[in-house]
């Protein structure tokens, strides 16, 4: 049966002791003592009570910056009481005066007299700078610049001369397609009248612009805004094929226009109230389901 290993004494634990304290940044506990130097609880307590007093003793302020130790400033040595082991001014290495340890060798209980003070490094707190500003002063910061809006009195003028060709041409298509003045209230107002050609500017242009205005906003949902933005490029290619086939048509001397332009041109007011319809109850029918 070995004997049990002698305990180590107080003066030989400090120095590890000490850099622990500097890795935790303060006194550390003593079941972290125990922990990381494996001692027993009274040599733990022992320990952590001398990194107190040192604390305590402690005269100097550490800079935050600079993490100087100082162990140049002695400190008095009270005798050591009758079966305890005494450790020395210095501290780390200098003479010690050990009395004989117990024959249990692990439930002794030292007492280690006030000890050199040191200074422990702490964590420094790096406080963040000020804001400095555009203008040099610190902790303000530069207003925002608000963004200048683009005028739009240039699309008055881009828009006028687009909206006389375009009415004119779905007109003139309507007149060679069959469309014409009629008298929608017969036997209520049969003075009044009115022109069914008009209805295919207003129907698919009018559509067009809003359908883009839905997609390109990115107010409205993802699915409205995803038919919005297929239903308007049709309508924006069918508006630029009626122009086209007018011109042809009239270019060429033709009075009345083929079947199947006529039965395309026929299908439009119908086509545009069901993609308007369509989107509307994308739009709100995801708003629901949003809220």
């Amino acid at each position: 049966m070995t004997a049990p290993a002698p305990a180590r004494p107080l003066a030989d634990l400090m120095p590890a002791a000490r850099d622990l304290a500097e890795q935790v940044g303060g006194i550390p506990s003593r079941n972290r003592i125990m922990t990381e130097l494996r001692v027993g609880a009274p040599k733990a307590t022992a320990l952590r009570e001398a990194l107190i007093a040192e604390a305590a003793a402690a005269e100097v302020v550490p800079d935050p910056w600079t993490f100087a130790e100082s162990t140049d400033v002695p400190a008095p040595v009270s005798p050591a009481p009758a079966g305890s082991a005494a450790v020395s001014a210095s501290g780390l290495g200098g003479p010690e005066q050990v009395s004989p340890a117990p024959a249990s060798g692990l439930a002794e209980t030292e007492q280690v007299s006030p000890p050199v003070p040191a200074v422990y490094p702490r964590a420094a707190a790096v406080e963040a700078s000020p804001q400095v500003a555009a203008d040099g002063h610190p902790g303000t910061s530069p207003a925002p610049r608000r963004a200048r809006r683009v005028s739009t009195w240039p699309l008055v003028l881009i828009g006028l001369p687009a909206f006389v060709a375009i009415w004119a041409g779905w007109v003139g298509l309507g007149g060679l397609t069959g469309f014409g003045v009629v008298h929608p209230l017969p036997g209520i107002a049969d003075g009044f009248s009115i022109n069914t050609a008009i209805t295919l500017p207003i129907g698919v242009e009018v559509y067009a612009a809003y359908s883009l205005r839905a997609w390109l906003s990115g107010t409205a949902p993802a699915r409205a805004r995803r038919f919005a933005k297929w239903s308007g490029i049709g309508s924006l290619v069918v508006g630029a094929l009626g122009q086209v086939a007018y011109h042809l048509l009239v270019a060429a001397g033709i009075t009345s226009a083929p079947w199947w332009i006529t039965t395309a041109v026929a299908c439009l007011p119908v086509a545009v109230l069901g993609m308007a319809a369509a989107l509307a109850h994308l739009m709100h029918d995801d708003a629901e389901v949003t809220r």
